[in-house]
């Protein structure tokens, strides 16, 4: 099992930042692919970013330029900072991993994103 416990939420005003971080324990001998995905209401849940064991990146285009995915595997700790952020970025985000070897995710609880115009 893996443990994931995300922080770094709150209210900003649009062009801020935060940095949202999601440290996994448990069975953390090997994590490959983390991510963060992020929910609006009414909408569906989308991918924000991803990174790979060795730190490949891929970002969804409406974040490109504006967000970094980043992660610690010494801490088992992926992190989101979020630049220039504007309000359509208000959303649950949630932080996504897998274990080596496996494509079954592990979901963290959820952080609020809320971004005033």
């Amino acid at each position: 099992q893996v443990q994931l416990v995300e922080s770094g939420g709150g209210l900003v005003q649009a062009g801020g930042s935060l940095r949202l971080s999601c440290a996994a324990s448990g069975s953390t001998i090997c994590i490959s692919a983390m991510a963060w995905y992020r929910q609006a209401p009414g909408k569906e849940r989308e991918l924000v970013a991803a990174i790979t064991s060795v730190r490949s990146t891929n970002y969804a285009d409406s974040v490109k330029g504006r967000f970094t995915i980043s992660r610690d595997n010494a801490k088992n700790t992926v992190y989101l900072q979020m630049n220039s952020l504007k309000p359509e970025d208000t959303a649950v985000y949630y932080c996504n991993v897998r274990r080596c070897g496996s494509t079954y995710p592990y979901w963290g609880q959820g952080t609020q994103v809320t971004v005033s115009s």
